[in-house]
C-alpha cells in the first residue's frame, strides 16, 4: 500500500504494475483461467468458479445483495458469458474475448429486478470510477517478481482492487505450475469484508496443491 516492495521489484528485474485510475494497468475480473491440464479442463466448472468470484465482487461494490439480487447477478453473469459465445459445452473458452463490467450493466439493465444494480453499477462503468476494472487485462506476467501496489487508489476501492488481484493471481497460478510465494501487505484490507475474507481464505487453503505458499 505505501510502495515498500517498488526497489526491491526494480532491482531484480521484476514488473512493478501500479493499479489506480491514472495507471495504464487494467485487469478484467471476468478472465477464466487456463487449465495446466488440457486432458482434464472442464469449461462448466471454470465458469462455476468465476462467476461465484464474481458474485462476491458484486457484493464489495454494490453493497450486500439479497437473495432475490444474488439470483438476478447469477443469471446475468452466465449471460455475460453466453454473449460472447463461452457455455459449458465449448472447449478452450480462455481463447474467446471476455465480457466485461459494461456488458454486465448492459445484461441487468434489461432483466426484470436487474435495474436498480445496474444504476448502482454504473459508477464502475461509466461513473467516477470508470475504466479501471470495465475494460481487458494488460498486465504482462512473465518476468520472476511481480508488484501489485494500490497505493495511490481511493479507500473505497482498494478492497475490491486486491479481491480482484487475487483472483488474476490465482488464475495465473492454476494455469502454470511452479514454485511460487504470494505476500500479501496490509491483509486487513480484504479480511474486514466477508466475501472476500472468505475468498482469502479459501485461496489459503487451496494454495498448497498449486506450489504456492502464502504470507499475509
Amino acid at each position: 500500500p505505501e510502495n515498500e516492495y517498488q526497489t526491491l521489484c526494480e532491482t531484480v528485474g521484476g514488473t512493478y504494475v501500479n493499479i489506480s485510475m491514472t495507471s495504464k494497468h487494467r485487469i478484467n475480473p471476468f478472465d477464466l483461467p487456463k487449465p495446466f491440464d488440457q486432458k482434464e479442463a472442464n469449461t462448466s466448472e471454470l465458469l462455476r468458479e468465476n462467476i461465484i468470484t464474481l458474485t462476491g465482487l458484486m457484493g464489495l461494490m454494490l453493497g450486500k445483495l439479497n437473495p432475490q439480487e444474488e439470483s438476478i447477478i447469477d443469471k446475468a453473469l452466465l449471460t455475460c458469458y453466453e454473449i460472447k459465445g463461452i457455455t459449458p459445452d465449448i472447449k478452450n473458452p480462455y481463447e474467446y474475448e471476455m465480457p466485461t463490467m459494461t456488458d454486465l450493466q448492459k445484461i441487468l439493465y434489461s432483466m426484470e429486478g436487474g435495474q436498480d444494480m445496474a444504476n448502482r453499477l454504473e459508477r464502475y462503468t461509466t461513473g467516477t470510477y470508470s475504466g479501471l476494472f470495465g475494460t481487458q487485462t494488460n498486465v504482462d506476467l512473465s518476468t520472476g517478481m511481480i508488484c501489485f501496489c494500490i497505493r495511490d487508489l481511493e479507500p473505497i476501492l482498494r478492497p475490491m482492487a486486491m479481491y480482484i488481484l487475487l483472483n488474476f493471481i490465482w488464475s495465473r497460478v492454476r494455469s502454470n505450475l511452479r514454485k511460487r510465494m504470494l505476500v500479501i501487505d496490509e491483509a486487513w484490507n480484504i479480511v474486514q469484508h466477508e466475501d472476500s475474507g472468505r475468498f482469502l481464505h479459501n485461496l489459503i487453503k487451496r494454495s498448497r496443491k498449486y506450489y504456492m505458499g502464502i504470507t499475509t
